[in-house]
């Protein structure tokens, strides 16, 4: 599960909501992918807040309306709300939910309804109702897809920088270390190069022995013989070796300038 908490700005997130509440009227918040707010209530009205959710029953009914809600409805109090998905790679990371607005003048014996369900004072439920910001349905609408879709655009933004520093950092760490084992690499085929030489050397004294040494000597020389070829393959092996090593280092060094 990707974690929004861990790569969004959300002094950025905070902005761009208080904007959009500042600008349209409408209540908002974030919340993570288990419905845990993430940034603070912007434009929260005192009818949703005082009084809705702070009853036992309204805050059950309002927990209800956060999880079922999609796009632009109604709540259970009659104000119309809406809750945006925060998608990234096709997974819901978030919402960006609110609203706490009314499409029309409201009835108020239909609130005062309400109140007694609730359990709230009708006359102090009303004069909250009274300030609560009017908006026609489709301004609703259309304020609320238009926030959905800047914090997306927002929040895919963060992650895809977040994903290419971290993949940066990763491959970085691993360029050194194919450098590092490279240079050990190519130590060990100049060992293997310093004893392939000696193993010739050898191979030449044990000729000249062997040549000294006459008739008695024949099986010697073979054997001289062989382990000059097989010195002289080594070597041989240990070049290509060091060839593929430099060739390595190269096409790393490249790999480096490129990112």
């Amino acid at each position: 599960m990707i974690d929004i908490r861990r790569f969004i700005d959300l002094k950025a997130l905070q902005s761009i909501q208080d904007q959009f509440s500042e600008a349209t009227g409408l209540a908002a918040i974030a919340v993570d992918a288990e419905g845990k707010y993430i940034t603070e209530g912007s434009n929260f009205t005192d009818f949703c807040m005082k009084y809705t959710r702070n009853s036992e029953e309204g805050l059950k009914r309002c927990e209800a309306c956060d999880k079922e809600g999609r796009g632009t409805y109604f709540c259970h109090a009659g104000l119309m709300d809406f809750s945006s998905d925060i998608i990234i790679k096709g997974e819901k990371v978030g919402a960006i939910i609110g609203g706490q607005v009314l499409p029309s003048q409201p009835d108020e014996e239909k609130f005062r309804s309400i109140a007694r369900e609730l359990g709230i004072s009708e006359e102090a439920y009303i004069s909250a109702l009274k300030k609560v910001p009017v908006r026609s349905e489709a301004t609703i609408k259309v304020a609320a897809q238009m926030l959905g879709s800047i914090v997306n655009q927002l929040v895919n933004f963060e992650y895809i920088q977040a994903i290419s520093s971290k993949r940066d950092s990763v491959l970085d760490k691993e360029i050194d270390r194919i450098k590092s084992s490279l240079n050990e690499v190519t130590a060990k085929t100049h060992d293997l190069q310093k004893v392939a030489s000696m193993e010739n050397i050898l191979s030449i004294n044990a000729s000249i022995e062997a040549a000294r040494a006459g008739d008695a000597g024949v099986g010697f020389a073979v054997v001289a013989r062989e382990f000059g070829e097989i010195s002289k393959s080594s070597g041989e092996v240990y070049e290509r070796i060091h060839e593929l090593v430099a060739d390595i280092q190269k096409s790393a060094r490249n790999l480096t300038e490129i990112i």
